[in-house]
């Protein structure tokens, strides 16, 4: 039988991941790594051969974990197809204990998106990041954050099925009631568009995009979840205790809140050079 990719078949695919109750992130970008798969295939018949092929395609021209990304939408298609000798094994990659520079968005960049937001006269982008950042949420989680939530001090979250209630700090939440009063939000989200739907994470991301040049910090240091990053790793310095991190940031494995506490490359350099080993 001959295995061919029909769009049908992944319609399927698509329907079975909502009934598992994927995120819907999760199942667009599976969509879209399976038609750029079907489109490079062009109609031929699938086999390990090809498959394995095109994984060297992509280890080529994009980064590991894009390329695991692919692979994770392609396997995860042939099982529910029942083409199991068609899968093929993800790239391995030894994790880094260190974070690159070019990619940490440091205190003082932070602050200088600040500034920027504040001298282009959006209050509501220059509180939406002090938000994220001083509180370690998820830009997806921010519309958790509303007035009744701010009013208490407190925000109670609900994501991918999982309860925890963070604590707001008391200047942010002096600060988000005054530009409520200001805006005249009385309910729901404090971060909302001129219609008043909760702002989406394609929103967020182009309205930050829009303060690197002023900012003076480097695009692909700007992007929401670099935020959080910035709040765990400060929160680390300060705390040293990683199991309060895991819970702040509602992590199931410690093992992925590690991540966030990476030091920098140079940090890491420094820490190498002191042990003193060459003549």
């Amino acid at each position: 039988m001959e295995h061919i990719i029909e769009e049908m078949a992944v319609i399927g695919f698509s329907k079975e991941l909502f009934e598992k109750e994927r995120a819907k992130e999760t199942i667009d970008r599976y969509q879209q790594q399976l038609h750029t798969f079907a489109q490079w295939v062009g109609g031929r018949t699938v086999t390990k051969e090809i498959t394995v092929c095109y994984k060297q395609w992509l280890m080529e021209r994009y980064s590991p974990a894009s390329v695991n990304v692919a692979l994770a939408a392609l396997n995860g298609f042939f099982d529910f197809m029942g083409w199991q000798e068609c899968r093929v094994r993800p790239v391995r990659v030894q994790r880094r204990n260190y974070s690159e520079p070019r990619r940490e968005l440091t205190r003082q960049e932070y602050y200088r998106l600040l500034h920027a937001a504040r001298r282009k006269g959006d209050l509501r982008l220059f509180h939406l990041l002090e938000t994220i950042c001083s509180t370690g949420i998820r830009v997806s989680e921010l519309r958790f954050i509303t007035v009744k939530a701010v009013q208490r001090g407190r925000a109670d979250i609900c994501n991918k099925e999982k309860y925890r209630t963070i604590l707001l700090p008391r200047r942010l939440c002096e600060k988000l009631l005054h530009y409520c009063r200001e805006r005249g939000i009385a309910h729901g989200s404090v971060f909302v568009t001129c219609s008043g739907k909760p702002l989406n994470r394609s929103n967020i991301w182009a309205m930050m995009k829009g303060l690197c040049r002023k900012a003076q910090v480097s695009a692909r240091k700007v992007f929401p979840h670099n935020l959080r990053h910035l709040f765990a790793r400060c929160f680390y310095q300060c705390q040293q205790d990683l199991e309060h991190l895991a819970s702040l940031l509602g992590h199931s494995s410690i093992n992925t809140t590690r991540i966030y506490t990476r030091t920098s490359g140079e940090e890491h350099l420094r820490q190498i050079e002191k042990l003193r080993l060459i003549l």
